[in-house]
């Protein structure tokens, strides 16, 4: 059946059926060539031959509709689109007394919009449940008397509530509102895996947000599944019925059918095709994550930066070291969105990085979405992968080394996991290193060094900021070359005390050498490591930890000052500097061994068996 073609205005009649009967007002039967029967009120009624109510589309005409005088501020339109909300008012008409949306499509552009989101009800139309509970319905379309280009293409589709999603987390008090639009109860939450209501802020966002999330991926994985990519999946298409309580996706007028090429393309074409359109539907998915949980996002300037961090080529598994200064300058006292992301050993951080990996083969599908631990409530049983297992490791040890104060237990722990991140290293060969090792990476603990205030009265003190290590690959045909540095910033405070205020005056470390990495060997046992007889244990070496070796060139060292102090302050201050970092940062071959490497963190040992932990830093 056309969707747009000389067809008279027609109305709609229920049926027993799965058909649907029209009748028309200025034509006769003959003239449409259909089989007519009686109808109520001696009206002719169209019996329609097409199968399925989704397939069927419904035609309108404007005298169908009561136009309210206001549109609802949730409802998203381009700037060739006119929004208008109306009621039907047609006793006849199957939709009587329900409110929709009619979308009036003014360039050609829009049009071809409206007719692709009718289309695409052919798909949808095996299963129409999930149809009516994910999706935005599209209704139909309001007939014109004339075939012209020119005559304008209206659309009809359902209204789902006056919020768009980004109006949602505009609100001051959104999280109770949708709490309460929502009608959490027990019963609800046991669908993401969770027995409660209520609990501490943290708790509920994190309980509306698996809701939503799921509900989300559910309805972007039902049109996966039938060959359609949303492509345009944003807060502002996204709405909140609260009728049915579900998450509605937009409209599907740019959707994508990555399989109508199939017969005219080969096998391989076709997957590449549709994986790249699957990959971008799951990177915006992750957009809206990010903005549901961090509030700071939904500032312009913010996300932009985020998504210039992004189309940088920067690895997504360093967005909390990105982040993590912008999030705590705006809420030193603890941000719930880093509290709900560093949640069961930091499994936000991973499935976000999963949704917005670089490479779209990396990229997350729904169902393995869904079946994510930062989506699953304390009550289902979900087994890990070697991989997020690691990635707990490496999430737990940067959060103990994040604490300030570490006593004797606590740093006992930290190397027992900096130990087991070892044995779990997933990159054994040497090709790995050289592809991962480049780049920034900033110091976060030492086994061997306490980095930081300590009850020592030096003169002048010194507080460290940061410690990084850098690696360019300067590599030849013949040998792999790095160009390795170390950039130390701190502060020289002159007070005899430590003083509330920290400021002073700022420095800066500079070391450079080159490398040639080579293949790592068996050292043995290290009888003189400073942690581990602290720890009334020797560390040993497991043959399978050492993979790479550094050989460090000629060193050169250089220190910057604020201002301009003498040659024996210059030499206190080194001096004190070298106190508190590790002897390794000064002296790159203490180095004996890499041990670990992955695409966010590095763990380097030295001679006297110490470890340094690095978390990598994108600038």
């Amino acid at each position: 059946m056309a969707l747009l073609g000389p067809i008279p205005s027609l109305r709609c009649l229920p049926s027993d059926g799965p058909r649907f009967r029209l009748f028309s007002r200025r034509s006769t039967p003959a003239s449409l060539g259909v089989r007519c029967t009686a109808a109520p009120h001696g009206k002719v009624v169209e019996e329609n031959k097409e199968e399925g109510g989704l397939g069927s589309v419904l035609k309108f005409s404007m005298a169908d509709f009561a136009v309210a005088n206001q549109v609802s501020v949730g409802l998203h339109g381009r700037t060739d689109e006119l929004m208008f909300e109306a009621t039907v008012c047609d006793p006849y008409h199957p939709l009587y007394n329900s409110r929709v949306v009619l979308r009036h499509l003014v360039s050609a552009q829009a049009k071809r919009r409206g007719r692709r989101a009718l289309e695409v009800l052919q798909k949808l139309a095996r299963r129409q449940l999930m149809y009516h509970s994910y999706a935005i319905q599209v209704h139909g379309y309001v007939t014109q008397t004339s075939n012209s280009e020119d005559d304008p293409f209206i659309l009809v589709h359902g209204y789902h509530g006056s919020y768009s999603l980004r109006h949602w987390l505009q609100l001051s008090d959104w999280l109770p509102t949708l709490e309460a639009t929502l009608a959490l109860d027990e019963e609800w939450v046991r669908r993401v895996g969770d027995n409660t209501i209520g609990g501490p802020a943290v708790t509920r966002q994190l309980r509306l947000t698996r809701i939503l999330m799921r509900d989300l991926l559910i309805g972007v994985n039902y049109l996966h599944t039938h060959g359609l990519a949303h492509t345009e999946l944003r807060l502002e298409n996204v709405h909140i019925s609260p009728v049915d309580k579900h998450v509605k996706v937009g409209i599907l007028g740019n959707a994508v059918d990555f399989d109508e090429t199939k017969r005219k393309e080969s096998t391989t074409m076709n997957m590449d095709r549709r994986n790249g359109m699957i990959a971008f539907d799951m990177r915006c998915v992750g957009f809206i994550m990010a903005k549901l949980v961090l509030r700071e996002l939904m500032d312009p300037s913010s996300f932009s930066d985020f998504k210039s961090f992004l189309y940088k080529g920067n690895d997504p598994s360093c967005l909390r070291e990105f982040l993590l200064p912008v999030l705590c300058r705006k809420s030193p006292s603890g941000n719930i969105g880093l509290q709900m992301l560093d949640r069961n050993w930091g499994a936000g951080w991973n499935l976000l990085s999963l949704l917005l990996a670089t490479k779209p083969s990396e990229r997350i599908s729904c169902l393995n979405a869904l079946r994510h631990p930062f989506l699953c409530g304390p009550k289902w049983r979900v087994n890990p992968s070697m991989d997020l297992l690691r990635w707990g490791l490496g999430s737990t040890a940067v959060r103990m080394a994040e604490d300030y104060i570490y006593g004797h237990q606590q740093r006992r722990r930290i190397a027992h996991f900096i130990e087991l991140i070892e044995r779990l290293n997933p990159n054994s060969k040497l090709k790995n290193w050289i592809q991962l090792l480049p780049g920034r990476w900033r110091l976060l603990y030492s086994t061997g060094r306490h980095i930081g205030l300590t009850f020592r009265q030096p003169s002048p003190r010194v507080l460290i900021k940061d410690a990084y290590l850098s690696f360019s690959d300067m590599s030849n045909a013949n040998k792999p070359i790095l160009s390795m540095s170390v950039d130390i910033t701190f502060t020289s405070i002159s007070s005899a005390q430590w003083p509330h205020d920290k400021s002073g005056t700022s420095g800066s470390l500079h070391i450079a050498s080159n490398t040639n990495l080579s293949p790592g060997r068996f050292y043995g046992n290290s009888s003189n490591s400073s942690y581990g007889n602290s720890l009334g244990s020797n560390w040993e070496v497991p043959p399978s930890l050492p993979v790479a070796n550094l050989r460090v060139g000629e060193i050169d060292v250089s220190m910057t000052m604020e201002s301009n102090p003498s040659i024996d302050e210059a030499q206190t201050i080194l001096k004190e500097v070298r106190i508190q970092i590790p002897q390794e940062m000064f002296d790159l071959t203490r180095v004996i061994c890499g041990t670990y490497i992955d695409s966010r963190m590095l763990v380097l040992r030295g001679a006297d068996g110490s470890a340094l932990l690095f978390t990598r830093s994108c600038v």
